[in-house]
């Protein structure tokens, strides 16, 4: 049975970012993911998690002025030594946090960067990356994301994705390096989800939902989720689903979808 991971970056918007912990519990959820925790002392969060017997699966390494609409620097000649401070922030809270992947975003190209500058520059990201992660025992991945709701948006298709891991090199640490499938964001770039993700089940150790167009829960837009859970239990897929939508209406209401993987 698929395992759902609250994502409290986009739901219990009604409530501030560190009560999102205790709602997500009250409302079912054993796992919760967000994209960045660097805002809050890690004790906190840490007190947040246990307080609610939480599992914490998934945050993002830093990404850049958020606020300023920057997403993610991996892509960046100039910002090199910054991702690499990143890394090592990134390390010391989910290593607190017992979190055992985390989420580099690739970012916006700047304009006046080269398309092959820009990709060598994430290459060689990853390459410094993902051996420090793996020392420390968490996994690296990486998120295509749709250039509809991020234009410019520099990792937007799986294969994509999977040429850079390769390119990485397995003497770099790419068998330590896999790819966040987020099914709203390549429903809009290729579709053909099911095939894709049974064709690529091995490197595939996250997934995200919403529903689309509308990023909205489950249900509400063109993607049969009904069909696609039963799939992922069909293929094997053993890891978990991070709910990064924004609630229709409410949270609460737009929960109908998970009542029956939600413990009671």
């Amino acid at each position: 049975m698929p395992k759902f991971a609250a994502n409290l970056t986009m739901m219990f918007n009604e409530v501030a970012f560190m009560e999102r912990f205790d709602q997500a519990a009250a409302m079912g959820f054993s796992a919760v993911e967000f994209l960045f925790p660097y805002d809050y002392p890690v004790e906190q969060i840490q007190e947040a998690l246990a307080r609610n017997q939480l599992q914490l699966v998934l945050h993002n390494l830093p990404a850049g002025n958020w606020a300023d609409g920057e997403r993610g620097i991996a892509c960046h000649p100039d910002r090199v030594e910054e991702f690499r401070a990143g890394v090592d922030k990134a390390i010391a809270y989910a290593s607190t946090l017992g979190v055992k992947q985390v989420n580099c975003l690739a970012g916006i190209k700047p304009p006046q960067v080269s398309e092959a500058d820009a990709r060598q520059t994430l290459v060689d990201n990853l390459r410094y990356a993902t051996p420090r992660l793996a020392a420390a025992g968490i996994r690296l991945l990486i998120e295509p994301i749709n250039t509809f709701d991020i234009p410019g948006f520099f990792l937007n298709r799986t294969q994509q994705a999977l040429d850079i891991i390769a390119d990485i090199g397995k003497d770099s640490g790419s068998d330590n390096v896999f790819v966040q499938y987020d099914i709203y964001h390549m429903q809009r770039m290729e579709g053909e989800l099911a095939k894709t993700i049974e064709k690529n089940l091995g490197k595939i150790a996250h997934l995200q939902l919403a529903d689309n167009p509308g990023r909205n829960e489950p249900g509400t837009g063109e993607i049969n989720y009904g069909f696609l859970f039963a799939f992922l239990d069909t293929i094997g897929y053993s890891g978990w689903i991070g709910c990064e939508y924004k609630p229709a209406t409410t949270t609460q209401a737009g929960l109908g979808w998970a009542a029956h993987y939600l413990k009671q």
